[in-house]
């Protein structure tokens, strides 16, 4: 489970989001599903129900999904604008 830090501001259109790292200094552009992914982050889904969603909304394999949301995932890891939460997560 993920959690999306505190100092993360973010905009949210059709278009996608804008981004804001308060704590950093850095704004990122995000398209349409990687606003989504972001929002379902903050509403405290798990990676698995993302993906589950994420098939359903945007009409791609499970397989696809999976792939994609991970990807975006790491990239917001890497970037350190979500925080792993990892063993301590409860299901």
């Amino acid at each position: 489970m993920y959690r999306v830090y505190d100092t993360v501001r973010s905009t949210h259109s059709q278009d996608g989001a804008v981004v804001l790292d308060i704590r950093q200094g850095q704004m990122f552009n995000l398209n349409f599903v990687g606003s989504r992914i972001l929002t379902l982050l903050k509403e405290g889904l798990t990676e698995s129900a993302i993906v589950d969603k994420i098939s359903q909304e945007f009409d791609v394999s499970r397989e696809i999904a999976e792939r994609d949301v991970r990807e975006f995932i790491g990239a917001l890891k890497e970037h350190e604008l979500v925080e792993d939460l990892g063993a301590n997560s409860q299901h």
